[in-house]
């Protein structure tokens, strides 16, 4: 367990019913661990409740049952808040503001010094090529922009855990290819990330694991090469569609 810094215990969530609709069970008595130094990758179609496990594991919502644990402690513990840097999907900044004013306001909510955090958000603005455009309002960048602008966010101060939502969503191969490469330098430190994506080339490419979700239950966890030996394929990609395939239900 120590060397956990993610542990997901037979987590079960339920969304409450809604006008016109039933009860949604998001995820089943789900279990995964995620080890110091490694890579996680999620994967799964719209609905198979990845966007549920982050939200969880940020503490936006609460389990109906199972234990979450991040760095052994709830993610109720604003503490362990500090250690980690949250990529979000969709980048949601007030447009009147600029990258830099975002900078200050993490900075100073993480409870970092002054020149800590002026001294990241430089360092990350050079390296994520938004330095030039560090004082335009946050209204005027493109979505290739604005997601680098999260990531300057989510890494300001030097989380030992990423969680990344779709963090090449909407992104040019240009773009795509300079997150990537991002990630896997972010890998080499050492870093811990679990991330999210549709892109299942770039899952395979980074991932050191995977967890493969279906309406809310897991039906695959482990290394990229096992799910294409599980399944007799010889890329990732087609394992994950024939696993799906098989777990869908009988007509």
């Amino acid at each position: 367990m120590a060397n956990d810094v993610v542990s997901f215990n037979a987590v079960s969530k339920t969304y409450p019913r809604e006008l016109g609709a039933a009860p949604h069970q998001a995820l089943k008595g789900i279990s995964f661990q995620l080890d110091k130094g490694k890579t996680l990758g999620l994967v799964g179609a719209n609905g198979a409740g990845k966007s549920t496990t982050i939200r969880l594991l940020m503490d936006f919502i609460r389990p109906d049952k199972g234990e979450i644990l991040l760095f052994d402690k709830s993610p109720q513990c604003h503490e362990i808040r500090r250690r980690i840097g949250y990529l979000p999907e969709i980048a949601s900044f007030p447009h009147n503001l600029t990258v830099l004013d975002m900078i200050r306001f993490t900075g100073e909510a993480c409870g970092l010094p002054r020149d800590v955090w002026q001294k990241q958000g430089e360092a990350w603005l050079h390296v994520l090529e938004l330095w030039e455009a560090r004082r335009r309002p946050l209204r005027s960048y493109s979505k290739g922009m604005q997601q680098r602008a999260n990531f300057v966010l989510a890494l300001i101060n030097d989380p030992d855990l990423l969680i990344l939502d779709e963090p090449m969503s909407g992104l040019d191969p240009l773009g795509r290819a300079k997150i990537a490469n991002l990630i896997a330098d972010l890998k080499k430190e050492g870093k811990t990330i679990l991330f999210c994506s549709h892109i299942l080339e770039d899952i395979d490419r980074l991932s050191d694991s995977i967890l493969v979700l279906h309406h809310g239950e897991k039906i695959f966890e482990g290394l990229p090469a096992d799910l294409c030996r599980q399944q007799g394929v010889d890329s990732m990609v087609e394992g994950y569609l024939k696993l799906v395939q098989e777990s869908a239900p009988c007509a």
